[in-house]
């Protein structure tokens, strides 16, 4: 019976499945973007291994209790990843963090593209920087800016990134002419222009010649504070009050100066603006 016993016994033992080792996976908990991987592994013969990332997912066949290999390729993106091993026994899973890579390149951004001088804020540039998968790089790091007036010497300002951004603001130079803004990180760079241009007028002042029935005024040159000439085209308003009434007219900037003539009938006073700047004011006796 005892012989017996144990054959039977060993029949069993012989038809049961065998009960493999748990699953387990060892990730590193962070890798850099691009970097090659090696996620250790627990338990015995094959499984399908499964890698979920924020872009794509991978599928193959691995040998249980050794490492698995994940190329730099399949890990260009950043973001948190999950590694899952799946064996008759069941699965098992672990997660990493895929970090930014270095910075590699940026977008580079200034507004506005034209902007009158001596204005306080005016200027804003912008910088994104990014690693060479398009991942925006979240870990501080420094972008130089290097403006270079049309006149004056060039300065520097030098912003450190948050979140991916550099950001900064600025007033406008005191003369006219390009403002040449270059962003560098690394040995990236880029440039951008902006047209610095006159601001409003400043000591607007006109003249009259008078003839038998009207008048010709003339401004002379028109200029901003920082004695930058206003662009051709820029409109200056002559406005004339007499014995018909009151009148205005409005003329470009032609060669720096702006001209208008009036017929007049009685006394009569003419004062003259650009934009919201007032100039001076003429009294004439007029013609009877």
């Amino acid at each position: 019976m005892n012989a017996l016993l144990t054959a039977r016994l060993l029949l069993v033992l012989i038809a049961l499945p065998a009960i493999g080792q748990p699953i387990g996976l060892r990730p590193p908990s962070a890798v850099a973007a691009g970097s090659p991987v090696s996620i250790a592994t627990s338990g015995a013969g094959t499984a399908t291994f499964y890698l979920l990332g924020p872009s794509h997912a991978v599928k193959r066949t691995v040998q249980l209790g050794q490492e698995v290999s994940i190329p730099g390729s399949d890990l260009s993106s950043s973001g948190l990843y999950q590694a899952i091993a799946c064996d008759s026994s069941g699965c098992a899973s672990a997660a990493f963090q895929v970090l930014p890579a270095s910075p590699a390149r940026f977008s580079f951004l200034v507004h506005p593209s034209r902007v009158p001088v001596n204005t306080a804020n005016a200027i804003n540039a912008t910088a994104l920087v990014f690693d060479r998968f398009e991942n925006t790089v979240l870990e501080p790091s420094s972008v130089a800016f290097r403006f270079s007036p049309g006149v004056g010497e060039p300065f520097n300002r030098r912003v450190p990134t948050e979140l991916g951004i550099a950001w900064l603001q600025m007033g406008s130079t005191s003369k006219q002419g390009p403002l040449r803004v270059l962003a560098s990180v690394g040995e990236n760079a880029e440039t951008r222009v902006i047209q610095q241009v006159a601001s409003e007028a400043c000591g607007l002042r006109m003249q009259a010649t008078s003839g038998p029935r009207n008048v010709r005024l003339q401004t002379e040159p028109v200029r901003d504070c920082g004695g930058n000439p206003l662009p051709d085209g820029t409109v200056v308003s002559f406005t004339k009050i007499d014995g018909a009434g009151r009148s205005t007219v409005d003329t470009p900037i032609k060669k720096g100066v702006a001209s208008a003539q009036f017929s007049v009938s009685g006394p009569a006073r003419i004062s003259v603006a650009c934009g919201v700047v007032l100039g001076n004011e003429i009294s004439l006796g007029g013609q009877p």
